[in-house]
């Protein structure tokens, strides 16, 4: 086998949940009787956490930069309302993209090691793999708040790789983002991304990713 261990983005990648994720927004917004955001705006804002999503959307609204947005009295309660909308909403209108599952499955059967990595917060991540039947194809799985630090800071790459013992040459991590190919390229190990998650607006290839393939099962043909 070409790799030994593979990590996975989750959001874009394994996973289609930007219409949820703007369900909560609009839920969020909605209640504090402010105007609404639009599913190709989300699209563009995922990528760096739950969080600052919100931030992003709210700065739209506001009309003001995403640092200004902090210091808004409104920020903490919309923060915790957005929270509990969003735990509500996780795994109502997302999908996995095709191949997915029987991907993995193929992938653990023939001993590949399998994490995740995402910027968004355990609490949701945790629900989003639940309810779609992933978490038991993975050996970790390290959201935006497990460490110190998150994407596109190498850290979680670094800690799995010290953990079993593999050489970077010998890991891959598939994503959908130039996220995702920073944070590999940091770490020392290939990337390649999909064509058809969120990189905010930008072409996939404008990452310089090792490779890009256009359905998930392509792994098991390279690999």
């Amino acid at each position: 086998m070409k790799f030994d261990l593979i990590f996975f983005d989750l959001d874009g990648t394994l996973v289609e949940t930007a219409p949820e994720i703007c369900d909560a927004v609009n839920d969020t917004l909605t209640e504090a009787d402010l105007s609404s955001v639009s599913l190709d705006d989300v699209r563009l804002w995922i990528g760096h956490g739950t969080q600052f999503l919100l931030q992003q959307a709210l700065a739209k609204i506001w009309s003001i930069d995403l640092v200004s947005v902090l210091q808004q009295t409104q920020w903490p309660a919309l923060s915790n309302a957005f929270n509990g909308y969003y735990k509500a909403r996780c795994g109502t209108r997302s999908h996995l993209y095709p191949h997915v599952k029987s991907t993995l499955e193929s992938l653990r059967k023939q001993g590949t090691k399998l994490v995740v990595i995402t910027n968004k917060e355990a609490a949701f991540t945790e629900v989003v793999l639940r309810v779609h039947d992933l978490t038991q194809y993975f050996d970790k799985i390290i959201s935006g708040d497990t460490l110190s630090t998150k994407k596109p800071d190498p850290a979680a790459i670094h800690y799995c790789l010290g953990t079993w013992q593999i050489e970077p040459s010998r890991a891959l991590f598939v994503g959908d983002s130039s996220i995702d190919a920073q944070t590999a390229q940091r770490a020392g190990v290939s990337v390649w991304l999909l064509p058809y998650g969120y990189n905010m607006g930008e072409p996939i290839e404008s990452s310089l990713p090792d490779c890009v393939i256009n359905d998930f099962s392509d792994l098991l043909a390279e690999h």
